[in-house]
């Protein structure tokens, strides 16, 4: 079946369709839904059921940019920085050194084992260096999996950040593939670059993005996440224009603006948690239409061997020795190594040499996709397992909500508490967002003038209004009086 105008939007939602259905299944099996994702493209594709030839690397890539966009957005805005500040040097170290002892030790045994060139064999480590971001959030979120120790926030944090170090590498060294007359050092300036202003841009983003959401005045409330849409992809369409690598701007961006007092902030979150997982599926369907499975067969043998390698050699000896300064117990560290996804990110960064057009792009290609499939069935559906028998799981009484499921929830908080307003209240006039109110605090409802009314960050606390805060716990309910209540400065 080709896809014409008359019957992609049908063609398009049944797969849709099928694929959300098929997600709510699947765990009562053990299967990843981003494994069944892939199938269901493999199988519409054009040597499966519905025969649809898909043969476009370009628009596969595409897709893949746009729906990185999101996924890494929606996680960075998950992440608290409250969490991912004490392994902040454990995750930057596992998402750069880590990142390039992998593609090192993969790039070494491909070199080994195969005829590819030195720089063909580094090309493909470094397309499956990374831990893959969408497959981590979504199977740590949909097994409700809880861990010890910041080992959550460690595997989120380096997930999401080492995506451009990958990134950065594959660019490199298909370069020099394709151009052979350079040598390694002449790619080093190019990463310090792509690093240095993506870091700092990302950064800068995110400050500019706070003040723009905050002080622009929209006249409906469902405009905001789209704003926040607008600014995400200015963030990484800047970013690639000034030489920087634009999935870590806009990551570090996102990370900046769910730590902070937004406006709609709810609505937000909520969105970018529905298009994450539209992304997710939809990049996973792309990809499966993508791969033509009579053409992997071939290389079943070799892809075994090397995510074989990856999973039980390369990416522990990486960790290992990313970490050996750090404290951390060894029974972690080895888990830390286990969660070593592989999914839709390395598939991507794949078609990279599809469209330079080098001699082994297609061999590159079946092989990453089968690495990527056998590292999502193999570790994937083992995740909760190897947590229990490394002994580094939580009970599931002692299981901890992200910021994004209490804000999600309608009634997150257990303490209720009415708080009058008086005119010598610091808050009078002044907005919510610009409050400073304690994070695991809000204010679910005003009583003014006889009326309930329900806040968002926009409404302004006035004379006489009586506030309805909930709150975890008594401490935080004294938090809010201070702010509340905080002196007011005279004018000198």
């Amino acid at each position: 079946m080709n896809l014409t105008i008359e019957n992609i939007l049908l063609v398009g939602s049944l797969l849709l369709f099928i694929s959300i259905i098929a997600g709510k299944t699947s765990y009562k099996f053990g299967v990843p839904t981003l494994l069944l994702f892939l199938a269901i493209g493999m199988l519409a594709g054009s040597d499966g059921i519905l025969g649809i030839r898909f043969d476009d690397p370009k628009m596969a890539q595409f897709i893949g940019i746009v729906s990185l966009n999101f996924i890494l957005f929606s996680g960075g805005l998950d992440t608290n920085f409250g969490e991912i500040k004490p392994i902040l040097r454990e995750g930057v170290v596992l998402s750069t050194v880590g990142v390039l002892l992998t593609a090192c030790c993969i790039g070494g045994f491909v070199y080994y084992i195969t005829d590819f060139t030195i720089y063909e064999s580094m090309l493909l480590g470094s397309i499956v260096s990374s831990t893959d971001a969408a497959a981590v959030f979504s199977i740590l979120r949909s097994k409700n999996l809880a861990l010890k120790k910041n080992l959550r926030p460690t595997l989120e944090l380096e997930s999401g950040s080492n995506d451009p170090m990958a990134y950065v590498l594959t660019i490199a060294f298909l370069t020099l593939v394709v151009h052979q007359d350079q040598n390694i050092w002449s790619v080093i300036p190019k990463f310090l670059q792509q690093m240095t202003v993506g870091a700092i841009a990302g950064f800068a983003f995110g400050r500019i993005s706070k003040y723009v959401i905050n002080k622009i005045k929209l006249s409906f409330e469902g405009l905001y996440p789209v704003l926040v849409i607008a600014l995400m992809f200015i963030t990484f369409s800047a970013t690639d224009f000034l030489g920087g690598n634009g999935f870590l701007s806009i990551y570090i961006c996102a990370v900046y603006l769910g730590n902070q007092d937004l406006i709609h902030k709810r609505s937000i979150l909520k969105m970018f948690d529905g298009l994450a997982w539209l992304m997710q599926i939809v990049l996973f369907l792309t990809l499966g239409l993508l791969v033509f499975p009579s053409e992997i067969v071939p290389v079943m043998g070799i892809g075994l061997l090397i995510s074989l390698f990856l999973i039980i050699v390369a990416r522990p000896v990486s960790v290992l020795l990313s970490l050996m300064f750090f404290k951390m117990k060894f029974r972690r560290r080895v888990y830390i190594s286990w969660v070593g996804l592989r999914g839709a990110v390395p598939i991507v960064f794949a078609t990279y040499p599809l469209l330079a057009g080098i001699d082994k792009a297609d061999m590159i290609f079946n092989i990453v996709f089968f690495i990527s499939v056998t590292s999502v069935l193999i570790q994937g559906t083992t995740l909760s397992i190897v947590a229990k028998w490394l002994n580094v799981a939580l009970p599931a009484q002692e299981k901890r909500m992200t910021a994004t499921d209490l804000l999600l929830m309608e009634n997150p908080k257990t303490l209720l508490k009415e708080i009058p307003v008086g005119a010598d209240c610091y808050a009078v006039n002044k907005q919510i967002v610009e409050l400073g109110f304690p994070k695991h605090a809000i204010i679910a409802m005003i009583k003014r003038d006889g009326e309930f009314i329900t806040p968002n960050g926009s409404t302004r606390i006035e004379d006489k209004d009586t506030l309805f805060v909930l709150a975890d716990k008594d401490e935080i309910i004294d938090e809010v009086n201070k702010v509340l209540r905080r002196p007011i400065k005279k004018p000198a």
